[in-house]
């Protein structure tokens, strides 16, 4: 049955959205769920803290960490010093380069080794969202908010993780988590419910965990 349900994932890169319908709200979900999963501990959240961090991240010098940034070492050390009205907080431009720098940097190791259990184990997805069904003969029913929590193989991990490292967004990712879960939550890994198909939209809730 794993076989099974490698094959439908990898079926998902042409797939379009026949079992999807995504909306606007739903953007991030997906994608804050996989980042949570990965770490250990949270991101710093505050602009000092994420500052503190790049400079230890990169040997205290405020040179590297501009260039990181793209900006001068100027503009750094103004952000960072401690002398009394001398410095000048980022503005929002940057803050967004700050943060991206952050988490882009933030506990490789965990990350890289959490990923690799994913895609050797499986995960277990917890979801809240609306579903529906639509049979081959066209009848369904009305959709409903449901909680869903599914155990689902390594197959399914690589393939999100492989969508996400190519660039494709939050649409692709639901894409592969509305097959994997109508296969193996809604049909029983093949065992029932043959040909039907799912509608899975306004998604509230989205996390993975990592045994």
């Amino acid at each position: 049955m794993a076989d099974d349900l490698g094959e439908l994932t990898r079926q998902t890169a042409g797939a379009g959205l026949a079992d999807w319908r995504l909306r606007e709200a739903d953007v991030g979900q997906i994608e804050q769920g996989l980042e949570r999963a990965l770490r250990t501990r949270p991101v710093p959240s505050s602009n000092g803290a994420r500052l503190r961090f790049l400079l230890a991240s990169h040997g205290g010098s405020t040179r590297r960490v501009a260039a990181v940034l793209g900006v001068s070492q100027r503009t750094v050390q103004r952000w960072v010093t401690k002398k009394p009205g001398a410095r000048r907080p980022p503005g929002p431009p940057h803050l967004r380069s700050i943060e991206e720098a952050v988490r882009a940097r933030w506990q490789p190791r965990i990350r890289a080794r959490r990923r690799a259990q994913a895609e050797a184990e499986g995960f277990v997805f917890h979801t809240r969202a609306r579903f529906g069904f639509a049979a081959p003969a066209g009848s369904s029913d009305d959709p409903r908010v449901r909680w869903i929590t599914q155990d689902l193989p390594g197959e399914v991990a690589r393939e999100l993780f492989a969508a996400r490292d190519a660039g494709a967004g939050e649409q692709q990712q639901t894409v592969i988590l509305a097959r994997a879960l109508g296969h193996s939550y809604f049909r029983e890994w093949g065992r029932r419910a043959h040909g039907l198909h799912i509608v899975f939209s306004d998604v509230e809730f989205a996390d993975f965990s990592i045994h």
